[in-house]
């Protein structure tokens, strides 16, 4: 089961005629969420939520999945899965999201050496990761086919 969660403006409500009629939620925030859920099983997390809900709770932290471009919007969207509580955060997850970072920013400037040993470490020490197994799949995929120079670093879906 995944769950997608986005925050904005939408239209709730009693929608259609007389007959039938569905009480449904509507809008561009409701689409987002939607394919949101549908990300989760790509990366092997549990919920993902768009930068706007991690905006709105400080109180939470998140692991920055990936910057992605989903089926009817242009715009690209930074997601992420929410991991607890700042406060009840482990040392060893904060250990592994600095190494998680670093391997994020070596993957965006195009570094595929550095960034796949990272990934590959962050792999061994979490060998059921499916996020880790995304990068690196992706890195073979790019010394295959490099992407072009002024690659942004955006995934479509």
């Amino acid at each position: 089961m995944g769950v997608g969660i986005n925050t904005g403006n939408m239209a709730v409500g009693n929608m259609g005629s007389s007959f039938p009629m569905a009480y449904t939620v509507m809008g561009d925030a409701v689409n987002l969420g939607s394919r949101l859920e549908s990300l989760t099983k790509n990366y092997g997390v549990g919920i993902i939520v768009s930068e706007q809900v991690k905006n709105q709770t400080p109180d939470m932290l998140y692991r920055e999945l990936d910057i992605v471009r989903v089926k009817g919007r242009d715009k690209p969207v930074t997601i992420y899965e929410p991991l607890g509580m700042v406060k009840q955060i482990s040392t060893e997850l904060r250990n592994e999201l600095a190494l998680y970072k670093q391997a994020l920013k070596l993957y965006r400037s195009k570094n595929w050496d550095l960034s796949e040993i990272q990934f590959l470490n962050l792999q061994a020490m979490h060998p059921n990761s499916v996020l880790y197994e995304v990068y690196i799949t992706r890195i073979k995929q790019h010394r295959r086919v490099p992407p072009s120079f002024n690659w942004d670093g955006v995934f479509n879906y």
